[in-house]
C-alpha cells in the first residue's frame, strides 16, 4: 500500500510566501512524476505544476515565475515553493504521483489536500 501526504498550507498575507510538502510512503518502487493541483469551491482542479524523475517542470501559467516545484527523490518528498502569493492563489492545494508499485505496476495516488488562505 502506499501513502501519500500532503503538508504546509496556512494562512499568509498578499506578497508572502510558503512551502508545501508532498511525502510518499509504503510499497513504493520508483516514483516517476509528481505533481501539485489546486482547487476552489465551484471549479475543477488545476494543475499548478509538475516534475519528473529526472527533474523537468511544467507549470500553470498563473503561477509562472512565482513558484517552484522541486522533489528529493532520496526522501520521496516533493516541495511547492510559493513566493508572491496573491489572493487568487487561495484554494485547497494537492499533490499527486505515479508510483510504480513494481518494475510493471504504476498507479496514480492523491495525498488529501491542504488549505491555502492568501488574504488581501
Amino acid at each position: 500500500q502506499v501513502h501519500l501526504v500532503d503538508s504546509g498550507g496556512d494562512l499568509v498575507q498578499s506578497g508572502g510566501s510558503l512551502r508545501l510538502s508532498c511525502v510518499a510512503s509504503g510499497d513504493i518502487f520508483r516514483i516517476n512524476t509528481m505533481y501539485w493541483y489546486r482547487q476552489v469551491p465551484g471549479k475543477g482542479r488545476e494543475l499548478v505544476a509538475s516534475i519528473t524523475r529526472d527533474g523537468r517542470t511544467i507549470y500553470g501559467d498563473p503561477v509562472k515565475g512565482r513558484f517552484t516545484i522541486s522533489r528529493d527523490s532520496a526522501k520521496n518528498t516533493a516541495y511547492l515553493q510559493m513566493n508572491n502569493l496573491k489572493p487568487q492563489d487561495t484554494a485547497d492545494y494537492y499533490c499527486n504521483a505515479d508510483i510504480q508499485t513494481g518494475p510493471n505496476h504504476e498507479f496514480n495516488y492523491w495525498a488529501q489536500g491542504t488549505p491555502v488562505t492568501v488574504t488581501s
